[in-house]
């Protein structure tokens, strides 16, 4: 873990750090004043790389911190902070954007948890369709960016009743044939991350990464209770209750978006933030999905991968069968 900078202590001749208001494995976040312009609070997000890895792959590293920093200052989206400057001191980068005060949405759950009550559907989805334009607004950039890090704790409410998707740490510009390494960096929160974004960063994870975290985000804020990680549920399928077992006022339209967003395959999942938000709020159908097709074809898939004499038995099965049905037709 870094040190972490000093209260008081002053970035670039301008930004004087007043406390430590995050930390991660890659480094801190701190609430700063900014002394040029006066009355301006804002974020620190630092990023300390590993310096055991070789150098070839830490000047990499680097490059990739400052591209990536230059496609997010040029961000301009009313649910997203404003990333106004980043900078490199010694073997430390930082990225500077807009600080949102106040409560994030994990704290408002915690409160209602703690009420022995839930969060409103209605307030809940009203905050899903802020989201929903924040995640569209990325996803639409050339090349897409993919926030990676969508959870409850990284989305905080202005006093105005906007939504705004505060932490920047995991967005990754998804360009084609190429391997970027993410250096504004980590691998999301175990609870919210899909299967495929667990190979790190390979082109399999994309903006479905992200409808899947969207999923989660909902389980969590309308049931009190977090997702189970994706990892249990593909080992056991049962390990999630519905959402509707937790809270039965949630409606039974919201439960399906829910569940539709938190398919552990990325087929499965809404194509798009904006197919979630059509069916979430009641402009569009869940598409059928063929599951009786699907156990078919799985259930030949498991005869043929099995040993050559249960595929035998199983031949030899099928053909007895054939041949009475055949000796009953006249």
């Amino acid at each position: 873990m870094p040190v972490a900078l000093k209260t008081g202590e002053v970035l670039r001749g301008r930004y004087c750090i007043r406390e430590r208001i995050g930390q991660g494995g890659m480094g801190n976040i701190y609430l700063a004043d900014d002394l040029r312009l006066e009355g301006r609070h804002c974020a620190l997000k630092e990023v300390e790389h590993d310096r055991s890895v070789p150098a070839k792959l830490l000047k990499e590293a680097r490059q990739q911190f400052l591209h990536e920093a230059t496609v997010l200052a040029r961000l301009d989206h009313p649910n997203l902070p404003k990333v106004s400057d980043y900078f490199s001191i010694g073997p430390r980068d930082y990225l500077v954007m807009d600080y949102i005060p106040g409560k994030d949405l994990r704290l408002r759950m915690l409160d209602a948890k703690q009420g022995n009550s839930f969060l409103a559907e209605e307030d809940v989805l009203g905050w899903a369709n802020q989201l929903a334009d924040a995640l569209t607004y990325l996803h639409n950039q050339t090349p897409p960016l993919v926030h990676r890090d969508v959870k409850p704790s990284n989305m905080k409410i202005t006093p105005n009743g906007l939504l705004k998707l505060v932490d920047f740490g995991l967005v990754k510009a998804l360009v084609p044939d190429e391997m970027t390494i993410t250096v504004i960096q980590g691998r999301g929160t175990a609870l919210y991350t899909p299967l495929e974004q667990y190979g790190g960063d390979s082109l399999h994870t994309d903006i479905r990464s992200d409808i899947y975290a969207f999923g989660c985000t909902l389980y969590h804020l309308l049931t009190n209770n977090p997702p189970a990680d994706a990892r249990d549920r593909f080992l056991h399928p049962s390990s999630m209750p519905a959402p509707r077992k937790l809270n039965p006022a949630i409606s039974p339209r919201t439960e399906r978006a829910i569940l539709w967003a938190m398919e552990l395959h990325p087929n499965d999942r809404p194509a798009s933030v904006e197919d979630l938000r059509q069916f979430l709020i009641g402009t569009r159908e869940l598409p059928p999905r063929p599951q009786g097709q699907v156990r078919i074809q799985n259930s030949l898939l498991h005869i043929v991968k099995g040993k050559p004499e249960q595929v035998i038995l199983w031949v030899s099965a099928g053909l007895l069968i054939i041949s009475l049905v055949a000796s009953l037709i006249p």
